[in-house]
């Protein structure tokens, strides 16, 4: 049995979401026999992969894919894909989805895991102050799914390639015997003297974070939660109104493309940067480490939306906890010189939540009591054991 729900009619309540027809509503699909295909069925036959094969079934996914950079002298269809960066400098990054360790086919659709997988790589290319040019995609499947829960999967994939202005040029297929396997690439491209590093940071530079923090973790708290009450009680229909912003957080991320180009605009040169993948805490470590530099983080200053803070309230969890440790946010969190601060000053899109210190002083949360206590990385693990 699938149980779907409509999440949000995203045309007539969320305005940034516009102009996506793929996305005119989100369907929350919550499976009690996990061999069930999470995609959008209206009624269509379900095509096996033997009767495409490898090779007819890259050739029938990416037929609608079209080469738009002028990086892009070649793209699929070759052993390689060939680019021309013309003398920049060049970033790649790849990161991978498991099934049952990164996403839940229970409650992620399909189209949607495919636009988060660009979406994980495309932040890693922005985090470093470059803007993204390709994409490959390699995938793992077991056969339990038909060639039309790919094609949502490359529906997703699709959009995101087209929003974001990257061709896909190659990639590969293979079968699994453990579900579904996704591994994207991104490359992109920067002039040298504009890459950020992560080792960068200077003492007194200020710490600042895009956008505001929590919100894909608790969205997929409450995904978990509707889970396991369908378990339970498989005719309930929950109220998922008040968890929009949240659950659309995790489940469609949009990476912080508009960043890097404000960047330039302003005349704001990043010491340092970082996207937020694995939570506040962990990122900020890492910056630490790398610049060999320690930070003083102040909790007051930390953005939550307020649907955070309401959701954290319900679910009896520290709101500045979330923040520190949930992870898949995908903002982008940087440091710059304090002679900088003039030019992001009154900037909705920035939030500075701290300071860069001497290595000595240690790396440490402020709190709102103005108590000082170690900062301590307990964001996502996917190597963490079971406890």
């Amino acid at each position: 049995m699938v149980l779907k729900i409509i999440l949000i009619e995203v045309d007539l309540k969320f305005g940034f979401l516009e102009h996506l027809p793929c996305f005119e509503v989100i369907c929350l699909n919550f499976a009690v026999n996990k061999a069930e295909v999470m995609f959008e069925n209206k009624g269509e036959s379900r095509t096996s992969l033997s009767e495409y094969g490898e090779f007819g079934l890259i050739d029938h996914l990416t037929e609608n894919f079209k080469i738009t950079q002028e990086t892009t002298i070649k793209g699929i269809g070759d052993d390689a894909a060939v680019l021309d960066f013309k003398g920049e400098k060049v970033v790649v990054t790849t990161d991978m989805l498991v099934e049952g360790v990164h996403f839940d086919l229970s409650y992620m659709p399909l189209k949607h895991l495919g636009y988060k997988a660009v979406m994980v790589n495309l932040s890693d290319v922005y985090a470093m102050n470059a803007i993204p040019h390709q994409i490959t995609v390699s995938f793992a499947v077991s056969n339990r799914f038909p060639v039309e829960a790919l094609e949502e999967l490359y529906a997703g994939i699709e959009l995101a390639a087209a929003l974001y202005k990257v061709d896909v040029v190659g990639g590969d297929t293979s079968s699994s015997t453990s579900g579904l396997i996704i591994s994207v690439t991104a490359l992109g491209s920067a002039n040298g003297e504009e890459i950020v590093y992560r080792d960068g940071a200077g003492v007194n530079d200020l710490l600042v974070v895009t956008g505001d923090l929590g919100a894909a973790y608790m969205g997929l708290q409450v995904l978990e939660r509707e889970k396991e009450v369908f378990k339970v009680n498989p005719q309930s229909q929950p109220d998922l109104d008040p968890y929009t912003y949240l659950i659309e957080r995790q489940l469609k991320p949009e990476a912080r493309k508009d960043i890097p180009p404000l960047f330039r605009a302003l005349g704001v040169q990043p010491t340092s940067m970082i996207d937020i993948s694995d939570g506040l805490s962990s990122e900020t470590i890492h910056i630490c480490k790398r610049s060999k530099k320690g930070v003083y983080l102040y909790e007051e200053k930390i953005p939550l939306d307020p649907a955070v803070i309401s959701v954290c309230e319900e679910f009896q969890l520290d709101s500045t906890t979330i923040a520190l440790s949930g992870g898949e946010d995908y903002e982008l969190l940087f440091t710059i010189a304090q002679t900088d601060y003039e030019k992001i000053k009154g900037n909705p899109n920035f939030t500075v939540i701290g300071h860069i210190a001497e290595e000595s002083e240690g790396m440490h949360l402020i709190t709102r009591a103005n108590q000082k206590i170690p900062l301590i990385a307990r964001g996502w693990n996917a190597m963490r054991e079971n406890d």
